[in-house]
């Protein structure tokens, strides 16, 4: 079973994590008889935290409670409030993830902590367009690696841009295989455009129920 770790801190950019921890969480179009995943709010303190939207939070358990493995997954949603040394222990366990080959999915603010620890020094990466990486992260050296698209997935890394949150919760989605590539597919068109084929489509690819 994979262990999905939302890291949740003051000004969480609500709309950033919506798509993947709605699909993951809620098991709706897995694959048939895929394992459920477990999902966790983690932060550095049981204190609640308000999102960027208002919604109030209160972790489900602590940074240190954190469970390092292959079937461990970390999401660390953007947010204005990163540059707090506080958060530097999340950021010591994501270099943690990607040593072991867990998965590290960062998005829009997220992805300077990254940067600001070294670890998008060496691998492909994106973040909110060339040159802010470099705006707010003054030791970035991963200029050669950057690439300029909404999401991009480098095996266990997964970084995106503040307008890319539906193309990484499809590249989080797939790397985890607990769709079906035809249901990710109709899921994303659908999603992506709004018309009403891609739903059908979508509805056609679920397995079927149990005969009565």
């Amino acid at each position: 079973m994979f262990t999905i770790y939302v890291y949740v801190l003051d000004t969480l950019a609500d709309w950033e994590p919506g798509h993947v921890i709605s699909e993951l969480n809620s098991g709706r179009f897995f694959k048939k008889d895929e394992e459920r995943v477990s999902l966790k709010t983690v932060s550095y303190s049981k204190e609640p935290i308000n999102t960027m939207g208002g919604m109030t939070i209160v972790p489900d358990c602590l940074t240190d409670d954190i469970v390092v493995s292959e079937t461990s997954v970390l999401l660390l949603p953007g947010a204005d409030t990163w540059n707090d040394p506080k958060h530097s222990a999340i950021i010591e366990k994501a270099s943690e993830f990607l040593l072991l080959g867990a998965t590290v999915c960062a998005i829009c603010g997220a992805t300077v902590a990254l940067a600001n620890f070294g670890l998008l020094d060496k691998r492909p990466h994106t973040s909110n367009g060339p040159g802010f990486l470099e705006m707010f992260s003054p030791g970035y050296k991963g200029q050669n690696f950057y690439i300029d698209q909404p999401s991009v997935a480098d095996n266990n890394l997964i970084t995106a841009s503040s307008t890319g949150a539906l193309l990484w919760a499809k590249q989080i989605i797939e790397h985890l295989g607990v769709f079906q590539s035809d249901t990710l597919e109709s899921w994303y068109e659908y999603f992506s455009t709004g018309e009403p084929e891609h739903f059908f489509a979508l509805m056609q690819t679920l397995p079927s129920g149990d005969e009565n």
